[in-house]
């Protein structure tokens, strides 16, 4: 049995001539358009966060401030909020094209990676109330980083 043949998402609804079967038809169209319009919202904000993250490296080129550490982190925090949009953008348009369940959960794992490898990046610990806490959030941080690099191992091998 084909991963396909197992998962009914994708699956064309049998169509007849009942109300029910076109409000299922109708509410079919429109969840599928309000996932086009997802992806071409998604698209958007990413070339939109292109061109701002342009910005902010000429205006800090400009006035100096790009040597400064904080600054590049913030770049770096930029971009990768950036590929978290292309990654949640590749989900909707592979959902969209009802790819396998496979790919999707694949893809749904690379944006968790990416969003937890954010998380890190920018992790201030004068940001929490205590040490305590900011160890516990760090610990939280590397459990789950941890558990995604498991899972993508684990799907990769299948």
């Amino acid at each position: 049995m084909t991963d396909e043949e197992q998962d009914p998402v994708g699956r064309e609804l049998e169509t007849g001539d009942s109300l029910d079967d076109r409000i299922l038809e109708f509410s079919e169209a429109l969840i599928r358009y309000t996932e086009v319009a997802a992806a071409v919202v998604l698209g958007a904000l990413f070339a939109i966060g292109v061109f701002d993250l342009g910005l902010q490296i000429v205006q800090s080129a400009v006035d100096g401030s790009i040597t400064d550490p904080l600054v590049v982190v913030g770049f770096i925090d930029t971009a990768l909020l950036l590929f978290i949009i292309v990654e949640v953008y590749q989900t909707v348009v592979a959902y969209t094209q009802e790819s396998t369940t496979r790919r999707i959960v694949r893809l749904v794992i690379y944006t968790g990676v990416i969003a937890m490898i954010r998380k890190a990046i920018i992790f201030r610990t004068g940001e929490y109330a205590s040490e305590q806490a900011a160890l516990f959030a760090a610990a939280a941080y590397t459990l789950l980083i941890l558990g995604l690099a498991v899972l993508l191992v684990v799907e990769r091998q299948e």
